[in-house]
């Protein structure tokens, strides 16, 4: 059992996974994104400001809905409020641009192929009996 402290409320919960908050700060954060797609269904191209300012919800949290690519700002040219993490350019939605996510993405195809081999290869020398130093044994101690 994981029990932490929300996030947003600080009351007590247990942690099932995800982001940190409780279920009911949760459930008031669907609302809270419902109304926000709501507005900007009736309300197309409405600017970040505005719609924080009609809905009376952060920019911050409306910002947390475009990193978690539940909304996206159409026009991103020259978008001044979502930067690529990795190299800082303009995005409309999520964390990193195409082309730092595909960096990232090969990144860790290039390691896990690197582990897999490695790990093949531990196992044929296992097979050969070719152990190396790695591992747990028992300690046949008389002092204890």
């Amino acid at each position: 059992m994981d029990v932490r402290n929300c996030k947003s409320c600080g009351k007590i919960f247990n942690h099932l996974g995800g982001y940190p908050i409780c279920p009911t700060c949760k459930k008031k954060d669907e609302e809270d994104f419902q109304r926000v797609k709501d507005y900007l269904y009736d309300n197309p191209k409405a600017s970040i400001i505005q719609v924080s300012n009609e809905l009376e919800i952060s920019v911050r949290r409306i910002k947390s809905y475009l990193r978690d690519e539940r909304l996206e700002i159409i026009g991103s040219e020259g978008n001044m409020l979502l930067e690529c993490e990795k190299c800082g350019k303009a995005i409309s939605s999520g964390r990193f641009c195409k082309e730092c996510s595909s960096s990232v993405v090969d990144s860790i195809r290039a390691t896990t192929s690197q582990m897999s081999k490695s790990m093949m290869k531990d196992r044929e020398n296992e097979r050969e009996g070719k152990k190396k130093g790695s591992g747990m044994r028992y300690l046949n101690r008389k002092d204890r």
